[in-house]
């Protein structure tokens, strides 16, 4: 058992550190799948080596996608991790050979917490989204679906069920990202419209969107330019505004 600080510190740096120098890198199969089980963000910074060994050294790891879905807690949008963390799911589901029913269930799921995320995180979390529809094609009966569920209370996906393919995914729709097109922030409701509208072929590059944070957005909206909106259509004459007022008689405006 390592103190948890200290199993961070371990994981951060093992993919680049210390896998490329090992004679044989499967010695860490075991403590990374034990960290991989441990939950929070210490199963967020295993990732790393996991992608390492499934990759390039042949490691199966039979639940990794179960384990993978319930590691999507409101958390994800708020740890330090975060850009890490999108980075490597964003791998993970790149094949174009995984299930309908476990990509649909990975959409629901990331959907559903986008409705408390922040916006910095909405930001990238829905072109991540629109690209997960462009690898998988079937999956778009979440989007146009007649007559589809429109809150939570009639929808048949079950955020508790651990295991995607029992999560009735494929049986609901996106009511979240439609609610999100109502969102506070302008960018939000923008970026969440573009799922009314057919998706072109090419995938949104989300890199620059990772390391996005709430300092940026705010500077972003300060540095913007104000626009003159013209409030009358007839300019003011006299006091009152009307072109024969007494009042023009004696008084003007400078």
């Amino acid at each position: 058992q390592l103190p948890t600080g200290l199993y961070k510190k371990v994981l951060v740096i093992l993919h680049d550190s210390i896998l490329p120098y090992m004679n044989e890198p499967t010695l860490m199969i075991d403590f990374l799948t034990v960290a991989y089980g441990i939950g929070g963000a210490i199963s967020l910074l295993a990732l790393n080596g996991l992608f390492i060994l499934i990759h390039q050294h042949n490691l199966e790891y039979p639940d990794f996608y179960k384990k993978l879905y319930s590691l999507l807690d409101p958390s994800v949008y708020h740890v330090k991790y975060r850009a890490r963390f999108f980075h490597l799911l964003d791998l993970f589901l790149s094949s174009s050979h995984l299930p309908a029913y476990l990509v649909a269930a990975f959409i629901k799921r990331l959907s559903r917490l986008a409705l408390t995320a922040p916006p910095e995180a909405l930001l990238m979390v829905i072109p991540f989204i629109c690209n997960l529809f462009r690898r998988h094609p079937a999956c778009k009966v979440l989007v146009h679906r007649p007559n589809g569920p429109e809150d939570m209370s009639e929808d048949p996906y079950i955020m508790e069920e651990e295991e995607p393919s029992e999560s009735r995914a494929l049986e609901s729709s996106l009511w979240e990202i439609k609610a999100l097109q109502n969102h506070y922030h302008p960018d939000v409701a923008k970026a969440a419209a573009t799922l009314n509208q057919s998706l072109s072929e090419i995938e949104d590059d989300i890199s620059g969107l990772l390391e996005l944070s709430a300092y940026e957005l705010f500077d972003k909206e300060v540095k913007k330019k104000a626009v003159d909106v013209p409030l009358e259509f007839e300019q003011v004459r006299g006091l009152f505004g009307k072109k024969n007022d007494i009042f023009a008689e004696h008084f003007t405006l400078d």
